[in-house]
């Protein structure tokens, strides 16, 4: 768990790379590159290498740094690696869920990393299980893994493919066999996937941001439904299934990726920005400083203070030194909520009419303490503006964020939301202002479900049971009854 219960901010997901090295170590590189994409997962790591006649790894609960010692990096001898950073969607937070996936196949050992959600598991389970395969985890991805394995005899395109056919929700997944590095993505590219090279070698990441810690260069975003392989002639793309509707998870550009990241050719720092500029523009208000919530709201808040020409003023401190942890808060802590992390700039905010820039609101707790101690810090406004549009909608797709009567915005309206918050006002940017601020790329080709319920991918009345297990405010156009599936077209 968190050091705090109440942070309420939606859960990563899960990183994944793969390395492929001609000669030298790939998993000290990949180490060093899971250390990029550890704000992606901080449950458990792990590493799988291959060198061309057995596949080793090493896994286990925690952060990179504490599951990677000199020792264990040094059992792990290879020329291709792939890595794994997990925070849990799908089955529990327990070691057998850790990941990469090992298993036997008809090409001899493979392992398996994967990010996303797989949301027919379900059912593929109890095919799988009927025809006498057995299961060491509970997690999405082992049956990911082993419907792959059924398949390898018949080469890895052919294999891939098959697993695009059957597997439905979202993924981008590193493969290592004994002969080969492979990677693929969704046929609805929710999930982001970048390949490139390393010296003389290749990479893949599920962010840019991986590549240059390893002295790597990224080269091109898979496309949906594409797969890369990498052996000893090279480097080659292949496609695996036809695009499907839906597109890259929205949430990767305002909160989820790192901002020194590069997705659909565009710095996430600076779209980042002009979710800031947008959100000036939509909703102006009187005030004496614009304050980011520390630092996921930096870039915003000097977006929105350029725009509006009101001086940006840090307003708080973040602990650097606060991660995951397992040792579980008393009860005095856990009503400490954010104080734990942040400490306010009581001279930077007594008498001041500021305007609080941050990325989303999930329950509004977190929002709720942190409005609460601007107040107590002496300012005399607090107008609360947020990147995301308002979240209304569980989702399936690999992000841990909440069931729908858990969420604040399907709950409240407005007016309401201020009320709870405790804030003079409270803005946030639009569906269209946030697909305006990552540039030129239309709606369609985003994943929006979790802001309109529009789901491109049809989610299984199981999974949506518990999802939406209480009907919204009565008044609400949207309202879901409990246990309804509720699916829209694109």
């Amino acid at each position: 768990m968190t050091p705090f219960e109440c942070d309420d901010r939606p859960k990563e997901e899960c990183g994944v790379l793969g390395i492929y090295l001609p000669e030298g170590d790939a998993a000290r590189s990949a180490f060093f590159g899971l250390f990029a994409l550890q704000h992606r997962g901080q449950e458990s790591a792990g590493i799988a290498v291959s060198d061309g006649s057995r596949v080793r790894y090493h896994k286990d609960m925690g952060l990179v740094s504490q599951v990677f010692t000199p020792e264990a990096l040094a059992s792990l001898k290879g020329n291709m690696a792939i890595g794994h950073t997990r925070y849990s969607t799908t089955g529990a937070s327990v070691l057998r869920n850790a990941q990469p996936v090992f298993c036997q196949s008809v090409v001899g050992e493979i392992a398996v990393a994967h990010n996303g959600n797989v949301i027919n598991a379900q059912e593929l389970r109890k095919e799988m299980e009927a025809n006498g395969e057995h299961f060491d985890s509970t997690s999405d991805s082992e049956i990911l893994a082993r419907m792959l394995v059924r398949h390898l005899d018949r080469g890895p395109e052919a294999a891939v493919s098959e697993v695009m056919r059957r597997v439905r929700g979202a993924y981008s997944v590193t493969v290592v066999t004994p002969k080969l590095l492979i990677g693929f993505r969704d046929p609805s590219g929710i999930r982001p996937l970048t390949a490139g090279r390393l010296g003389e070698g290749y990479m893949i990441a599920s962010e840019t941001c991986a590549f240059g810690p390893v002295g790597g260069v990224p080269e091109r975003e898979l496309e949906a439904g594409e797969m890369v392989i990498v052996d000893k002639t090279g480097m080659r793309f292949a496609r695996g299934h036809e695009k499907e509707p839906g597109g890259m998870c929205l949430f990767e550009f305002i909160y989820f990726a790192r901002p020194d990241s590069t997705m659909h050719g565009t710095l996430l720092y600076s779209a980042r920005e002009r979710m800031g500029e947008n959100l000036a523009l939509e909703h102006p208000v009187e005030a004496d400083i614009v304050v980011p919530v520390p630092d996921s709201g930096i870039p915003a808040a000097l977006g929105y203070s350029r725009v509006s020409g009101i001086p940006f003023r840090e307003g708080m401190t973040k602990s650097r030194y606060i991660h995951r942890t397992f040792i579980a808060p008393d009860q005095r802590m856990r009503e400490m909520g954010v104080r734990m992390k942040l400490t306010p700039l009581v001279e930077h905010l007594a008498g001041q009419r500021v305007i609080l820039v941050d990325d989303s609101i999930v329950r509004g707790t977190t929002t709720k303490q942190i409005v609460k101690l601007m107040f107590e810090s002496g300012a005399k406004e607090v107008h609360v503006r947020i990147t995301a549009p308002p979240i209304e909608f569980p989702c399936f797709y690999g992000i841990d964020m909440a069931s729908r009567n858990e969420l604040a915005a399907a709950r409240m309206n407005l007016k309401e939301l201020e009320a709870y918050i405790g804030c003079t006002s409270l803005g946030y940017l639009s569906i269209e202002g946030a697909v305006k601020s990552v540039g030129t790329r239309g709606k369609e080709n985003f994943c929006l479900a979790c802001f309109n319920g529009k789901y491109p991918i049809p989610v299984p009345e199981n999974l949506t049971k518990d999802a939406f297990d209480t009907a919204p405010p009565s008044g609400d156009a949207s309202a879901i009854a409990p246990g309804q599936l509720v699916l829209l077209d694109s």
